[in-house]
């Protein structure tokens, strides 16, 4: 671009409205399905009258039923350690996720729209997609995870446009529940030939200062040949609807297809997860003085840095990352994604001081990184749990190859503008790692991540240490990141060239919430005949260990950056260390449960990690009838340096955390606590011996009647939104009864609907949308959804024996 074609004019205040945009973009949700594999189906003609009537986001899998026939694999998990093959029952959730699915849609074209440009994107179609407009091949895209596009122009018409999609799963191609379906929203844009072009506005902020941001705005155009006389216009709001900067390039031609601008934003308001502070952008693009595109990019100022001498800066401030990891499945919804079941997990993470999630082992969807945008969560976007070596005989490893460049630059250009990414991830413990051909596949990814994003790192989640220290694999990566092996994060450290250590993927302690088993010892690889683990948290894998093995290396090495938890949540399938125990179909890695009800292990991390609030939790609960006389221990986890355990007012000492030791270190423990029914009280003292805080449980009586609690009593009325309410048993005295598995019975009336319910047990076969579900440990989730008319919605909980339980929820 030469200078003497344009003018730029940079002015701060205020600003007209803008045109009505050119650029018109539609939601298709309304669709009807078959899991019949059709082949006519792709017909614009093809009567689909018949078919069921479904929303997308839809995931077909979840309905169930569970059984034990659905993908039974036969395989060694080398990630276990294991060297023979042996059935693995509930590795894939034990959900009909096999198959053909067909969907059929359609939306309109007006007339005038008729020769403009018309894009459809899928934001995740699991998997295999092919799609057809009109009965003609709009294209394929086989990796179920990534957010994928069309231009089928050439195939629309005025009026009604069929949209036609055939998915397919295979059998031994997931380690988890990957779903089914178009779980991801699907949108369908109509623009000028000339316009921006998908994913083509890249905001970067390269110099900030308290008193400044530069704002680097690169547009990238379609049919740039087509353009006339420019004019754009960029115009920068803050988070309240303020203008803060705006520029107008005037008189521009296109040499190539791209245009660059800059803007300088006064006193920027930088963004964190303490503060996520948001701009958008607004852009116009006039060609021969007619407007012929706008687009709207959300961003936020903020400064990364990594480096041996100061570990993870975000805008200057050390800091060590609190991270989890996430599948993303929700639970008892499956994989179809939803706002209200995001944010809630969100919610949840930053109560117990969370400040990371790692997307693991998948790509996010966009309406995943727009929420830990809002909310504040950093993120490490990962992109293949394989490569070209397999892990499932059908697993991405048959596309890699031709494959893996297209779905990591989507990746990118989806996401390289939302300020809570701080780092691409290439990879999850893939075979390749230990290969030097693997070493080349790492260096070609890091390239295409830094030419298409060269403001953030690369990492990989490495287990094989020596391997990728020997063949430099590790070297590759910007962020040498590492699942487990923290006997070797020494090593690690002393031969690689970074300065610092990321725990990529950490701990891996299982529990099953409300679950406890004597005699109370750390060991690995524990197994129960009720196919539970025990909630005092002291159970890991072979390979895998306590939460405060990877707090010592962070506490007494400057040079370990942070941490990445396996896993926030509970999700469907990888039921470790019951894989081939049915009807185990669940994991039981997550802090929280499935329903999202948390852990003991939740107490334990918000101990360390919320630094805003206290900390006062006991383990166990105290109805151990049976066990009268007999050793039962009672741990305490706080974030105060003492506390004092007192049974049926009977002191049992103070406990102070030792630095010096282990076992003491993050936990207050009670070893030889002997049971009698009764009261369990705990007082804190904080480090200067004064009681500041306690706590009391109680031996429960029978469970006589139901209370609720909701997350939200207040909803929106779009049919989408949804309150996940908590179901709880307590005695005559309001106690909860924490042994209490009484069948509950749901009824929804008013302005919503029943949705699904979970309780948490990685055992139950339970239908998650069936309105019927067993307490486990005492509790249980029932979600109900909004309609699209404002009103009341009543929902009311039921059971043999127990007072019913009613609540209304607002929905408006």
């Amino acid at each position: 671009m030469k200078k003497s074609l344009m003018t730029v004019l940079l002015v701060l205040g205020c600003v007209s409205l803008l045109t009505a945009s050119p650029r018109r973009e539609s939601q298709l949700e309304d669709w009807k399905f078959t899991r019949t594999d059709v082949s006519e189906a792709s017909s614009a003609a093809f009567d689909d009258s018949a078919w069921e009537s479904v929303t997308v986001p839809h995931d077909w899998a979840i309905y169930g039923p569970f059984d034990l026939g659905h993908d039974v694999q036969n395989v060694a998990i080398l990630q276990n350690g294991e060297t023979q093959a042996s059935e693995k029952t509930g590795r894939t959730g034990g959900l009909p996720f096999i198959g053909v699915g067909w969907y059929r849609t359609t939306f309109d074209v007006a007339p005038e729209e008729v020769g403009k440009r018309v894009v459809i994107t899928f934001d995740g179609a699991m998997s295999d997609a092919n799609v057809w407009v009109n009965g003609k091949k709009a294209g394929n895209w086989p990796y179920g995870y990534s957010t994928f596009w069309f231009d089928v122009s050439d195939l629309v018409k005025a009026g009604e446009n069929v949209v036609a999609v055939r998915l397919e799963n295979l059998g031994q191609s997931s380690r988890w529940y990957p779903g089914a379906g178009i779980y991801r929203p699907v949108t369908v844009e109509v623009s000028e030939h000339f316009s921006i072009d998908k994913w083509g506005v890249t905001v970067t902020t390269p110099e900030i200062t308290n008193e400044w941001a530069k704002v680097k705005v690169r547009l990238t155009f379609n049919d740039a040949d087509k353009a006339g006389l420019l004019t754009i216009k960029h115009t920068v709001k803050d988070g309240d609807g303020n203008v803060v900067s705006r520029s107008s390039l005037e008189g521009i031609r296109l040499y190539g297809s791209n245009q660059e601008a800059e803007l300088i934003l006064p006193e920027p308001a930088l963004w964190s997860p303490e503060s996520p502070n948001l701009y958008t952008l607004q852009t116009e693009v006039y060609s021969d003085g007619k407007l012929v595109d706008t687009e709207s990019t959300r961003f936020g100022v903020r400064t990364l840095s990594f480096t041996a001498e100061r570990g993870f800066e975000l805008n200057g401030q050390q800091r060590k990352i609190k991270g989890v990891c996430l599948h993303h499945d929700l639970g008892p919804l499956g994989a179809a994604v939803n706002e209200a079941a995001l944010r809630r997990q969100v919610r949840i993470l930053k109560d117990m001081g969370c400040d990371a999630i790692r997307t693991s082992h998948n790509m996010p969807s966009p309406m995943q990184m727009e929420i830990y945008d809002e909310m504040g969560m950093m993120v490490m976007a990962e992109s293949f749990d394989e490569w070209a070596r397999a892990k499932c005989k059908n697993g991405y490893n048959r596309y890699f190859n031709e494959w893996f460049e297209r779905d990591l630059t989507n990746l990118l250009r989806c996401h390289r503008n939302h300020p809570s990414l701080i780092m691409w991830c290439i990879g999850n413990e893939v075979p390749d790692q230990g290969t030097q051909n693997g070493k080349r596949l790492a260096l070609r990814m890091r390239q295409i991540c830094h030419q298409e994003d060269p403001t953030r790192p690369v990492t990989c989640g490495m287990d094989q240490v020596d391997a990728v220290i020997a063949n430099q694999f590790a070297t590759v990566m910007d962020i040498p990141g590492f699942n487990y092996r923290t006997h070797k994060y020494e090593a690690a450290y002393e031969a690689l060239p970074h300065g610092f250590v990321l725990g990529s993927e950490t701990a891996s302690t299982v529990s099953s919430r409300g679950v406890y088993k004597f005699p109370v010892e750390e060991v690995k690889g524990a197994r129960w005949d009720d196919a539970q683990c025990s909630s005092y948290d002291l159970n890991a894998c072979g390979w895998s260990n306590l939460p405060e093995d990877d707090w010592l290396l962070q506490d007494d090495k400057d040079w370990v950056i942070g941490e990445f938890v396996w896993t926030g949540f509970d999700y469907l399938g990888e039921p470790t260390p019951y894989d081939d125990r049915f009807p185990s179909r669940s994991s039981y890695f997550g802090i929280c449960d499935l329903a999202g009800l948390p852990k003991d292990r939740f107490y334990l991390y918000r101990s360390r990690w919320n630094t805003e609030e206290s900390t006062l939790h006991i383990l166990p609960h105290w109805n151990w009838q049976g066990r009268e006389g007999e050793v039962t221990p009672v741990f305490v986890y706080t974030s105060w340096p003492t506390a004092e355990l007192f049974i049926n007012g009977e002191s049992q000492g103070k406990r102070t955390k030792d630095e010096t030791t282990r076992e003491n270190r993050y936990r207050l423990r009670w070893d030889d606590v002997v049971y009698e029914p009764g009261e369990v009280k705990v007082v804190a003292y904080d480090a200067d011996g004064r009681q500041v805080e306690e706590k009391t449980i109680r031996t429960a009586g029978k469970a006589v009647k139901l209370v609720l609690e909701a997350d939200r009593t207040q909803i929106s009325a779009d049919g989408k939104d949804l309150s996940f309410i908590t179901v709880k048993a307590v005695d005559k005295n309001g106690n909860f009864c924490p042994l209490a598995d009484n069948r509950i019975e749901f009824e929804v009336e008013g302005a919503g609907s029943f949705r699904a319910s979970c309780n948490g047990d990685a055992t139950s076969m339970d239908e998650f949308h069936v309105p019927s579900m067993k307490l486990f440990s005492g509790m249980l989730v029932a979600i109900v959804q909004s309609g699209e008319e404002p009103g009341d919605i009543v929902f009311t909980a039921k059971s043999k024996g127990l007072k019913t339980a009613s609540m209304t929820i607002e929905s408006k």
